[in-house]
């Protein structure tokens, strides 16, 4: 199936991405969200708040050794993160449900640009500080009774769109 080593993988070139995780508490979804952007090369991935890092049991069980291959970072706060990813030249994107957010079908990542996506708590989302901080928001359009999905799915379907469009193409 022609895939990386560790090693190939952290000398590859990567998606210009860097996933935020705000305050999210489960271990099997932070476990999720590094499998996929093992997948994508995402950038690196940002432990924020009450996230757990690695090495863990019940981050693993879901990564399945992603959390060795994708570099991670963790930083008291997503504020903190978000603070660090603009100096450093980063465009940056809460992932909520705001008036005036971008709908994630009508956003296109442009070539040389860096991003970071936040994504936020299983249930109280991205803090706002947080978003008030943020570029914009990006918002994945939902037809049916429910308003949220779970977090490492949204991370998902974000890192999908980063990754057809600046490096799948």
């Amino acid at each position: 199936m022609q895939r990386l080593t560790v090693e190939e993988f952290r000398e590859a070139e990567k998606l210009p991405l860097v996933v935020v995780l705000d305050d999210v508490r489960s271990m099997y979804n932070i476990g999720s969200v590094f499998r996929t952007s093992d997948a994508f090369r995402v950038e690196s991935v940002y432990l924020c708040g009450i996230c757990q890092t690695p090495p863990s049991t019940e981050i693993h069980k879901t990564a399945l050794g992603a959390e060795e291959s994708v570099d991670w970072k963790y930083f008291n706060s997503a504020l903190e993160a978000v603070d660090e990813l603009k100096k450093a030249g980063y465009t940056v994107f809460s992932v909520e449900q705001v008036e005036h957010s971008t709908k994630l079908q009508t956003f296109v990542p442009q070539r040389g640009l860096k991003y970071a996506v936040v994504l936020g708590n299983e249930v109280k989302g991205v803090h706002q500080e947080v978003v008030d901080a943020s570029d914009g928001c990006l918002e994945i359009p939902q037809l049916g009774t429910k308003h949220s999905m779970n977090v490492s799915v949204t991370a998902g379907i974000i890192i999908y769109k980063f990754a057809e469009s600046l490096i799948l193409r």
